[in-house]
Formats: C-alpha cells, structure tokens, sequence
C-alpha cells in the first residue's frame, strides 16, 4: 500500500509485526507505577477496545509489558512504517482541504525532527501529547480521511469520539484534553488517569496541532530578552557581553540560546541532558558544547571581556552554574529557568547531585527519595539565585512554574507578605504590560505547500503589512511594531524553520486580520501554490487562564478563573475556526492552567475572508476585554482605540476608584 492507502486504512486489516522502541530517539522516563492491580486490568481493557478480539490474546501480555516497563501503553506495535513529517497539503487523502491541513499539522507535531519523544506521541515538554497511543493517531488520521465539510470530528483527550454531522461553518475537529472533574486534577491524578488510557496532557500547541517546532519560543523569548535587557540596561548600552544566564534544552526551552543571539548578549543555558543539548549544537541552535564547568568559567570570561554576542551549552546541572558564577564574581544581567518545572517528579527537573542515569533511575524506582532530591535541588537553586540577585541580577520567572514548585519545597522564594513570590513573572513585568494589554501575541502560519518559496512570500506581505499598519500607529505600540519588523526582516537568515514551512511573529488584532487578508488574496490570485494554515500559541493574549503565568498581571482577584480561555475557545468555534482545542494544563503543569486554541485554514475564498475577520478580531479583543475590565491601563487604551475603530463592538469598561476613598473603611 502507498501512503493514502495507510492513511485511509486507519486499524490495519492484520496484525502488523511487533516494533521495539528505537535507540535512536529520545524517551520519555518510566512513569510512576500507580495503578492497582484491578487498575492494570482495566488499562489493559481500554487498550484492548481498540482492536478486535481475535488479537486480544497475542497484545494483552505485550500491553501489559509495556505498562510495567514505561508506566504506559503506547501501543508500539501500530506505529506506522512510513516516514513522519508534514507533507505538501495535496498528498493527503481527504475530502476536504481542512481535513488534510489537520493532517499535516497532526504529522508535523508528529515528526521527530519537531516532536521530543515521537514513538510515544509527545511533542514538547516532557508530556505534552498528540495522542496517548498510536491506535488513536490511526483512527483520527482515518476519520480526517473521510470528513466532509459538513462533518465534525470530536477528540476526547486525544482518542477520536466520533464524526457528527455538523455544518459548513462549524469547527472540522473538536479538541479537549485533560478535562477533569476539579478535585481530579493533581498531578497524580494525571499519572493514574493517565495510565489508564482516559485522558492525557495537551500541553498547550501539542494537543491542539500548532507547534511549529522552537521557531514559536524563538521568538517570544527573543521578545522577553530584549525587554529584560531594556529594563536593567542604560538606553545607550548593548546587550553584547552580558550574560543571560538559565537552563533547558529540551523542546521548548532549546530555543533559548537562539533567541539570546538575536537579542545579542551571552546565552548560557545548562542542560542535564547530553543528547538534548547535542541535538540543539548539531541544529544550529547553541554556538558551542562545554561540558567543564572550569572551561565554561574561562570561557565566559572570554566572552564579557570581547563583549561577544555567542551562545554556550553546558552539559550539567545549572545549580553549579549559579553557585560557580557567583564565587568567580561573574556578574549575571539576566537570570531565569526553562525546565519543565510543571513536571517536576517525572523528569522536568532533575537535581544537583545526581546524574541524568540516576535521576531517570531513580523517579522510577524510589519516587519518593526522588522526589526529596528536588526539593532539596530547589532549595539550592533559589539560594544561589538570591545571592546573584542581591548583587542586581534581574530574575524572572519563566512561566515554568519554577517559583510555584520552588516555594512548594520552601526555598526562599517568598516576598515579605508571604503571597507574592520576590522576583516576577516575565508576564508581569514584560509581555502583559508590554504585549498582551495591547493586543500583541504569538501570531503564527504554516504554508501548506510544504514550498520555501511559499513562506518566502509570506512573510513579505506580512512585513510590508506590519510597516504600513506602523506608519500610523499610535506611539503606544511602536515598539512592538518595531520588534516584529525586525523579526521578520531576520527571520529566514536566522533558520529558524524546523519541520512545517512555518512562520511566527506578534501581532494585534488589527495586524492579525490585515495579514491574514493578504494571505487569502494571495491565494485566490496565484501568489501563494496551496492553502495557508493560521494558528496562535495558546501563550497569548486571550487563550490562557494562568495565574503564575499569562494572567499573572491581572489583579483584581481573578487571575484564578477561567471564563476567559472557556469563552475563547467557545466563541472561536461559531465565528469561523476550522478547529479549536481546550486543556487542562501546559507550561506551569496540571490543574494549574485552563487554555485554549484555534486553527484556520485559508483557501482564498470569500468564506474564509468572512471567518478570519470575524474569529480572529474576537480572539483578540476577548482577552483585552477581560483584562481591560480589571482596570490594566494599556488594555483599557487598546479597548478604547479597538471600539473607536469597531463601533458594533461595546465593552463594559471599569469606573476607576481613588485609592484614598478606601483606606479607612475597614
């Protein structure tokens, strides 16, 4: 059979060979052992249901193996034998060109070029999942196969429920993932629900096909970086030869020493992992490998002293970074941590002391001295930060949930209060203030053509869109209409593609709109040889209720609620997305982030010119609304000036009150 014909398939009509997993890719760690014995036996009846009886004897003790051995069932022998990666939009068999688009941004998150663990489904951040076994990628990938335009497909934690007849102008594909009950959603209830084969982690763009690869952390923490520097900085100083300081290469956090290069100072990003930071040397992600703390010192020294602009990767744990750095009197400008700190107990961290075999080992088989190692890791870790930060370092938390699990192991993290953490959030200090109340955030499209000159294109009508829209634009925003003109002028000399031909950049919803109408035009007249696919990372301005994270900056008291990222997705679905997504967790972990995305597929009709406009500007302005209303200065500017342009659209504004009126009433 071709490539079609497997797709179309879906389940095999034979039992394929068994597979083993490859030495070649990376995995996953063993997940805790946490199901009873009648749990196992159900786990085992749930993978079952997928595949007829008659092979129920030959996979019940294979599944049953590969549940004691990796804590999961991820059905290796079903992974298909043709090659992973997002192909060009006209090789994929569908009755529809938004079903094929899914496709293509299902195999790109897929690809092990783009994806962390891909034999076990998992694109990015230790377990942010497409799927929880390869049964539900078959049947999805069938069910894409048949859909017409008036089809819906609803996924239920990455196992495909079921096509529904629908309309035209309803979403394609229906995603949730990790909904659960609120008092079911605490890490281990991930673990043991999650082994159970009833519902997974999404992450934030892994579940909801969007990740274009570290392109999209690129970016933002080019954004961040720049900003930081800005903020600690004199306005005539360079960023060369200061240090950014932090840690992670793993699928979202490889893209720091990237992002510190086009912000040009000195990236220093330790990493446990010697394949992970291989992997981003041989990208051409990190300038050089150090696995000698002496050597990293004299290096370093190096680089401040010829005020270079280069990225190092050094091999080992970051806590003797810091401890190191500070003994040497090196001076840090910048500090922060990109480890999977939302899934500190299952490999997101791994602790001073310990190596990366032994710690692996270790959360496996003695989870709960594991467990003590990164309490204690982090106790260390903040004591080394707050030494830095008593000499001027900026810290800031990177939305990893770093000061969340650290203040959880009671490292002094805390404020004078004992609510508030001491160093901010990014989101608080840099991209809610900066961006999101304005409207800006992770805009991003994949050319379905899979053709370089396809994206070449594109982002030439989206940088002559973005400097017209800046000739205009009030002086609120200059800056970040600079930033992004910027990017995109440097966007290919950068290589920053990986996978999909895929293109990121921040924008409101103005920007957004405007390009996206170009696009289409461009496709209707020929410019542009296949459909463009838009999306968002659901770190944006109106997809994610996160209270240490995207909606840190929000104080009235409601930074812990989740209508905003509910009414995204829902009022998404009826103005026009081809598909959305909602998830319980991402970047700060389970139980801790309600967030929501969109794709859209543009083919040059007038019906999608009516979607775009009427999806995108309410993705948008949902998010400043809400933050608008919780009086955010910049929001209720850039809600003023969005209802000065738009006047069907009336927002609820906040009656501002005099502090003084307060003080003695209680």
């Amino acid at each position: 059979m071709d490539f079609r014909e497997h797709i179309q398939m879906g389940i095999p009509n034979d039992l394929p060979a068994k597979k083993e997993r490859s030495l070649h890719l990376s995995h996953p760690p063993k997940r805790k052992d946490i199901l009873t014995v009648e749990e196992k036996r159900l786990a085992i009846r749930n993978a079952l249901r997928y595949f007829p009886s008659k092979w129920h004897p030959t996979l019940a003790p294979e599944f049953a193996k590969e549940l004691k051995t990796y804590g999961r069932i991820y059905m290796y022998r079903f992974q298909p034998d043709y090659k992973m990666y997002a192909r060009s939009i006209e090789e994929y068999p569908a009755k529809t060109a938004q079903a094929a688009a899914i496709m293509l941004m299902i195999q790109n998150n897929l690809d092990p070029a783009v994806a962390q663990h891909p034999q076990e489904l998992i694109t990015y951040g230790g377990n942010g999942a497409v799927f929880q076994n390869w049964a539900q990628y078959l049947l999805t990938m069938q069910y894409l196969s048949e859909m017409t335009n008036e089809q819906t497909l609803h996924m239920y934690s990455g196992h495909p429920m079921g096509l529904f007849p629908s309309s035209k102008d309803a979403p394609r594909v229906v995603v949730t993932n990790g909904m659960m009950v609120p008092n079911y959603s605490q890490p281990d209830d991930w673990e043991k629900f999650n082994a159970l084969g009833v519902t997974q982690y999404g992450q934030m763009t892994a579940g909801s096909f969007m990740y274009i690869g570290p392109q999209g952390i690129v970016h933002g923490t080019a954004i961040t970086v720049m900003n930081a520097f800005r903020k600690v900085l004199k306005a005539d100083e360079s960023p060369k030869g200061k240090i950014f300081l932090t840690a992670g290469l793993g699928g979202m956090s490889g893209a720091q020493p990237k992002a510190g290069n086009i912000a040009g100072c000195i990236t220093i990003c330790a990493e446990v992992n010697p394949a992970a930071a291989t992997k981003r040397y041989e990208q051409g992600w990190v300038d050089e490998l150090i696995d000698d703390l002496d050597i990293l010192v004299n290096r370093t020294h190096k680089a401040v002293q010829q005020k270079e602009v280069v990225s190092l990767a050094y091999i080992g744990n970051v806590v003797e970074v810091w401890e190191r750095f500070y003994s040497e009197n090196m001076y840090v400008h910048l500090g922060s941590d990109q480890t999977s700190l939302h899934n500190p107990w299952a490999g997101g961290y791994y602790p001073v002391g310990l190596t990366f075999a032994e710690a692996n080992d270790m959360m496996g088989t003695n989870p709960q001295v594991f467990k003590e190692k990164v309490r204690q890791s982090l106790r260390r870790h903040a004591d080394a930060i707050n030494l830095h930060a008593a000499k001027g370092t900026y810290f800031f938390d990177y939305g990893n949930a770093f000061l969340l699990e650290a203040s959880r192991a009671g490292a002094n993290v805390m404020a004078e209060n004992k609510i508030d953490f001491k160093y901010p959030s990014y989101v608080q200090d840099i991209l809610g203030p900066m961006c999101f109340d304005y409207g800006f955030g992770p805009f991003r499209w994949v050319c379905a053509s899979g053709n370089l000159h396809d994206l070449q294109k594109t982002d030439a009508i989206a940088l002559s869109v973005m400097q017209e829209i800046k000739e205009t634009a009030p002086k609120e925003i200059q800056q970040q209409l600079q930033d992004n003109i910027k990017w995109i002028q440097e966007a290919e000399q950068n290589q920053l593609v990986v996978g999909s031909q895929a293109r990121i950049l921040y924008a409101d919803a103005e920007g957004r709109a405007k390009i996206a109408l170009a696009f289409n035009t461009a496709i209707a007249n020929g410019e542009l040889s296949a459909p463009v696919i838009l999306g968002r990372d659901h770190h944006d301005v109106s997809g994610t209720d996160s209270p240490y994270r995207e909606t840190s900056n929000i104080y009235d008291g409601s930074r812990f609620t989740a209508d905003m990222s509910i009414h995204n997705v829902i009022g998404d679905s009826f103005r026009g997305a081809t598909w959305v997504s909602i998830h319980n967790g991402g970047g700060v972990g389970w139980g801790e982030v309600m967030n929501g995305g969109f794709g859209l597929v543009l083919d040059g009709s007038a019906d999608a010119e009516r979607k775009l406009n009427n999806m995108l500007f309410f993705d948008v302005n949902n998010g400043i609304s809400r933050r608008s209303w919780a009086r955010n200065d910049e929001a209720i500017f850039a809600i003023q000036r969005e209802m000065a342009r738009t006047p069907t659209l009336k927002i609820t504004l906040p009656n501002l009150v005099h502090k003084e009126l307060l003080e003695n009433l209680f």
